[in-house]
């Protein structure tokens, strides 16, 4: 298997004028066009081959990033950060799987989505392609590192993969194991490429039309921001999650709870956590008799508003800035609103718009809530944590977009194509 060692970047031909990144981007060209037309079963194979890869890498992978790790915490780096960085048998595991589960989904290439014929006999079919090279700019995370590569292969898409320095040697192993899997089974192993390096070379992916076809951010706001708006390549911007629960008047407030509880301790470090719960006064002071010591149980801090740090014993006041927030942490937002309408109101002037959950037996409440609520998902009665492409049924994810063009929320296979327009005729031309 190719060693982290021996996987850099292309140097390219430094004689001839060609920066590394220049020459790593044209490899996967070359990648993207044969992945294109490669059939499902050979994709497959592919991707069981880089799972089965990561594996037998397992030591080196737990290695490497236990050193990222532990230079992440001396450098005084968040423990929400660090919970983002570190991987876990479990963890890597779960990485293999999801390449294994993309294998058993449908290949979206070659989908029609549409068809008819005109009036003048010609056949007209919209078909799914690849999108082409996909460049993903990320933060910590190496599980990402997998599953994008293994999204990107199975939709016929040859990847740039630009990680954050802190997972650098993580980053680097696994994707030796990924394009050694590759190779295995018969694939370029330039379909998956990390690529390294300062500032300047997010720069030249941002830079690089007519060799990546679109770039997706996947991090904090300041990362997505700067992509967003300074790319000259097409962005599919995904975002940051301040997730809030509205626990209406008719609510099972055991339910309410249980949501509550697992939506904001079970993974606080995610962006589909919960960061605010909305409760309307008329079961405030229930809800929160409970809720108070089982949040405070699993060492959340409640930040609140004056109705609500009267209910909650050791709540601290809230400020603006807790309420726009993505704490990332065990620090919740709260509030007591008077209304479904004041709970929509905080939302929609808060919402980073990734994920709403209203918790309610009222049909009509939940149906205001779903019809008024602006955001890449709404969920009724559940935990925002599904919120997720594994969860989706996708076997991975790219990100959660949470923009209102091509792709808006959990982004597997079929966000990772575009169309075209196939017309069939027998010769006729246009009178």
């Amino acid at each position: 298997m190719e060693s982290a060692a021996t996987h850099v970047p292309h140097t390219g031909d430094q004689s001839a004028g060609v920066t590394p990144f220049q020459a790593q981007a044209q490899g996967a060209r070359r990648a993207a066009r044969e992945l294109a037309t490669a059939s499902r079963q050979t994709k497959d194979a592919a991707l069981h081959a880089m799972a089965d890869a990561l594996l037998e890498a397992r030591r080196e992978v737990l290695g490497a990033n236990g050193r990222d790790v532990a230079t992440a915490r001396e450098q005084g780096t968040s423990e929400a950060m660090v919970d983002r960085l570190a991987l876990t048998d479990a963890r890597l595991e779960a990485m293999t799987q999801g390449l294994r589960d993309l294998a058993m989904l449908p290949d979206p290439v070659g989908e029609v989505l549409r068809g008819w014929k005109t009036g003048a006999g010609v056949r007209i079919e919209q078909v799914r392609v690849p999108l082409g090279v996909v460049g993903i700019i990320y933060e910590a995370r190496p599980n990402v590192t997998a599953d994008a590569a293994g999204i990107c292969l199975k939709s016929g898409n040859a990847t740039l993969l630009r990680g954050s320095s802190s997972a650098l040697e993580s980053n680097r192993v696994i994707v030796a194991a990924l394009r050694a899997g590759l190779e295995a089974a018969g694939l370029p192993a330039d379909a998956v490429n990390l690529v390294e390096g300062g500032r300047e070379v997010t720069t030249t992916m941002m830079r690089a039309r007519g060799l990546v076809d679109v770039l997706i951010p996947r991090g904090g706001a300041g990362l997505i921001n700067h992509v967003v708006e300074n790319s000259q390549v097409p962005v599919i911007e995904t975002g940051t999650g301040n997730c809030h629960l509205y626990v209406d008047a008719s609510a099972d407030l055991e339910m309410a709870l249980e949501i509550a509880l697992n939506a904001k301790t079970q993974r606080p470090s995610v962006c589909n956590a919960l960061e605010t719960v909305l409760v309307h006064q008329d079961v405030a002071g229930e809800f929160w008799a409970a809720a108070g010591p089982a949040l405070s149980g699993a060492g959340v801090t409640v930040h609140a508003d004056p109705g609500t740090v009267d209910l909650v014993p050791g709540a601290v006041a809230a400020t603006e800035e807790d309420y726009l927030a993505e704490a990332l942490s065990l620090d919740l937002s709260a509030r007591v609103v008077g209304s479904i309408d004041q709970a929509i109101e905080h939302i929609q002037a808060h919402t980073t718009g990734h994920s709403e959950t209203i918790v309610s037996e009222d049909a009509r409440a939940i149906e205001e809530f779903v019809g008024r609520v602006d955001a890449a998902a709404v969920l009724v009665n559940a935990s925002s944590r599904f919120v997720d492409g594994g969860e989706f049924g996708f076997g991975a994810e790219i990100g959660i977009s949470t923009q209102k063009l091509h792709a808006r929320g959990p982004m597997g296979l079929e966000e990772m194509t575009s169309t075209k327009y196939v017309v069939t005729g027998r010769g006729q031309v246009r009178g």
